[in-house]
Parts: structure tokens; sequence; C-alpha cells
């Protein structure tokens, strides 16, 4: 069962640390996790932390002189002279040793986005990306656009990007724009200050927490409300759900105004006219603002979904005043988010990617946008395979009609076993159905009892002119790098 977020806010945080110089950090391996660890460290605290692995991102927090432990231990608290607050990830257990070792010994413990609220303060123009789909890769695309435009922005994603050199950024220069993910599960982003909030897309996910589409407008509505009345919020023109809680949000004046992106509604502000797909697979179009066009658009990622991506980047830059030349150059300069359709490797002649989509939304534009792919070199199409692992019983379960048809664009499917994460089975849910239900529709799905036989399976069905996509939240990445015996 997962832990709750606190709601302690700026104030009682910052009294909180005012209390000792060591902040532990539960977790401290996580993406998110480990940037807050380092910005904490070079804030001048004494960081320390914890996690159930060794990795290459904790072994970069041991470089800058953090200490990690492994494993999840009281000892670790007992052992921390000077520690006045504890960050932890809500995927955490109540029964974690540390966590509670931390409220026997008052030691105040304060939720990861709980935390970050409070580090954003700091900065001025504050921009939140929220949306079930597509966050990451949005935030990753602001980056590149205000890296490009010179204006040292700090940045926070839930992906690595390459030319950050991983998750996170660290502005040198000043406290102006921070730029960071919006998590929506369990209302995480309610903790968050933002300056302008984005909203990319809405419907049914995290089924564990929301329960209704009602639910999920209402929090959206709260995000973007927190920008204030100076604040702002660009959304999704041609999402009913997230333009209604954009409306909603500044007709109730607790936001100052709205920015609306399409590529259907020619009067929203930012609009991608004469859409087209390059000869690469490549998504190109017209960028129009205000009604000028500003110029035209060769993204680098496939996919059309991406051109929304785009317009909301491209809204968040041109609110903070960036030249949009500049914009243009930083979409096309794009290298795509890690595991957002990241090129391996090849198999047999066969070209494979690894990919995080695990919503069926997000499988099938990701599979869609793969379809563009270039042909093989006799000119015929290869076939489209995908290696996919469903991520947690209650989403398998309850989106279950929706992943029967979400796989469409693909040839050949293989599904492995569920990722649990934080559940157990009480849904009855299996991949073995899911590939049944897949066959029975006429595609030709495989169920793998293990990530060795999907490996074999790959291995003995790739060839010359196939695209393979290695799908998934969990560890299904493994996959993907022994198929390419990386």
């Amino acid at each position: 069962m997962s832990t709750p977020n606190t709601h302690f806010g700026p104030k009682r945080i910052k009294d909180f640390l005012n209390g000792g110089r060591g902040v532990y950090f539960i977790g401290i391996g996580g993406v998110m996790m480990s940037s807050l660890a380092l910005l904490t460290h070079r804030m001048g605290f004494e960081v320390r932390g914890s996690d159930r692995t060794r990795t290459s991102v904790t072994e970069e927090l041991e470089r800058e002189g953090i200490s990690v432990s492994y494993g999840h231990n009281e000892s670790n608290i007992d052992s921390f002279d000077g520690c006045s607050t504890v960050i932890y990830t809500v995927a955490i257990s109540a029964d974690n040793p540390e966590y509670k070792r931390a409220g026997e010994l008052g030691i105040p413990c304060v939720s990861r986005a709980d935390y970050l609220g409070y580090i954003m303060t700091f900065y001025q123009n504050r921009v939140g990306i929220a949306g079930m789909h597509g966050k990451s890769t949005v935030t990753s695309m602001c980056a590149e656009i205000f890296m490009t435009a010179d204006t040292d922005p700090t940045v926070m994603s839930g992906a690595e990007y390459a030319p950050m050199g991983g998750a996170y950024r660290l502005g040198k220069r000043d406290k102006k724009h921070f730029i960071f993910e919006a998590c929506e599960y369990m209302d995480s982003f309610l903790d968050f200050f933002p300056t302008v909030a984005i909203l990319l897309n809405a419907e049914m996910e995290h089924v564990d927490y929301f329960k209704s589409m009602v639910q999920i407008q209402s929090s959206f509505e709260k995000f973007a409300a927190i920008t204030g009345e100076d604040g702002c919020v660009i959304a999704n023109a041609d999402d009913e759900y997230t333009l209604a809680a954009a409306k909603e949000a500044v007709a109730s004046g607790k936001c100052g105004r709205l920015i609306r992106f399409s590529t259907l509604d020619r009067s929203a502000e930012l609009y991608a006219d004469e859409i087209s797909v390059s000869p690469c697979g490549f998504p190109e179009f017209t960028l129009t603002a205000y009604g000028k066009e500003l110029g035209r658009v060769h993204l680098p990622v496939t996919g059309k979904h991406q051109i929304y991506n785009a317009l909301a980047s491209a809204s968040a830059a041109l609110n903070a005043g960036l030249e949009p030349a500049k914009i243009i150059e930083g979409l096309e300069k794009f290298q795509g988010a890690a595991r957002r359709m990241d090129y391996i490797g090849k198999c047999n002649g066969a070209d494979v990617y690894d990919d995080y989509g695990h919503h069926p939304t997000e499988i099938y534009s990701t599979l869609e946008g793969a379809s563009h792919l270039p042909k093989s070199t006799d000119g015929q199409r290869g076939r489209l395979i995908c290696a996919f692992q469903p991520h947690t019983y209650s989403r398998t379960a309850q989106l279950f009609d929706k992943f029967k048809t979400a796989f469409e664009p693909a040839d050949l499917i293989i599904l492995l076993d569920i990722y649990s994460a934080r559940e157990v089975n009480t849904y009855g849910v299996s991949s073995q159905k899911l590939a049944k239900a897949i066959s029975e529709s006429g595609k030709s799905a495989y169920y793998a009892p293990s990530q060795e036989d999907a490996v074999k399976f790959l291995k003995d069905t790739l060839r010359e002119g196939d695209v393979a996509v290695i799908m998934g939240a969990g560890d299904i990445f493994h996959v993907s790098r022994a198929v390419t015996d990386k």
C-alpha cells in the first residue's frame, strides 16, 4: 500500500530544514529523487539516502559526495546525526523501516511532491507539465528550447534527456526558469506551485486512485488554479477534459489567462497547419501563433502525437518571451527523452526500439508513428513487431478492452507477464488472457512466459526490414538490450 502525500507547504518545510543540516532521502535512486537530493546537496545540506540496489544513478550521487546505503534499515536513520528532515516517495509502504524510525524519533517526513513544491518557490517562471501522456517528452522539449535560447533553466523530469546528461538540469546563472514534470498520481501535483500549468491530455489512468473522469477533470482544474491571478494555463484545445478544466480555472478567477493549442481548431492561440509526415517517418507542420505564421517545423521524432507535444512546448516558450526562431531551432534539435522510441540497435537486420508506453493510448500512438518508419532496403515494408509488458493489474483489468485494440498498427504482438509494481493480482487478469483476446480480434498475439522466452522468440522471428518496439514501464528494457546483445 502506498504512503500518502504530505501537504505541509513551503513555510513548514523551511522550518523543518532549519532544524538541522541533514536531509535523508528514502528511494534516493529514483529519477526525481536523485535530482532533488543533488539539488539539496548543492544548497549546502548534508545529504544521505538509501535504495534497494546500486545503479548508475546512485553511483553518480556517491561521486558527488552523497552517502548512499543499499537496503532500507532503521540504523541508517539512527546513525545520521543532525538529520532534520526525511524525504520519501509515495511508492514506499508505511512499514518501511526508515520511514517508521524517523516517525519514532520525531523527524518530519515529507513526501517528494511536497518537497519539490518547496524547492520550486525559489524560481520566477515555474512551468509545470501535467497530463496522462507526454509529460516527460514535453519537459525535455521545453528544456531543449530554453537551453537553445540560452536561458539556463533548471529542469526536473521523469525521464533522462541526453543533452541534460540525465533527468535533471541545475541552472547556474540565476533562478528564473524552473521546468518540471507534474505527476497527477494521487494528486501529487497539487503540492506544486506553477506559474504556468500545461495540461496535455486527460483520460482514465491510475485507476487505483482515480475513479472517474469527473475526478480527473477536477484535479486538473485545481492544478491550473494554483497558478494564481497572474498565472497562465496552457491547454490542449482538442481534449475536452483538459480544455474544460482550464476554462473553469480561468472562469473562477483563480487563473489569469488561457493559451490553447490545437491541430483542429484554427482559432486556438497556437495551431499546427499543413501537417505531413516526411519520408523518414517524422511529422512536419507549420507553426502558427496568434494568427501569425512562425515557420515550418520538422520534428526529429516519430508519431503525430509529437505535434501536440511541440505545440505545448512552444506555447510555454512564447509565454516566456523566447524568440520564435529559437523555439523552432530547439524543436528541431530535440533528441527524444530516454525510453521514448529509443533506437537500441539491430537484430537480424531489424531495427529495435525501446519505449516506456504502458497505456493503450500511448501504445497506439507510438506504434502508429513507428509504422511510418522507412521501408526495408528491397523496397518492401517490413513487419512492425511489438513486445509488451503490461504495467499493474489494476490498469490492465480496468482498461482491458482498450488494450485489445491498442496494438492495431502492429503485425505481431508478444505479451510478457504483467509487471505488478505495487499491486497484487486481485483482478483475475493475465497476459495470457490479453493475448487470447487480441488473437480473437484477428491479430497475431503470443504469450511469452519469461523475458528469456521473449528474447528467443524475437531472435528467431525478426528479419531484415522489420521494426521491433519493446515496450512497457516495468523492467522489459532488459529484453531490448538482450535482443541486440547490448
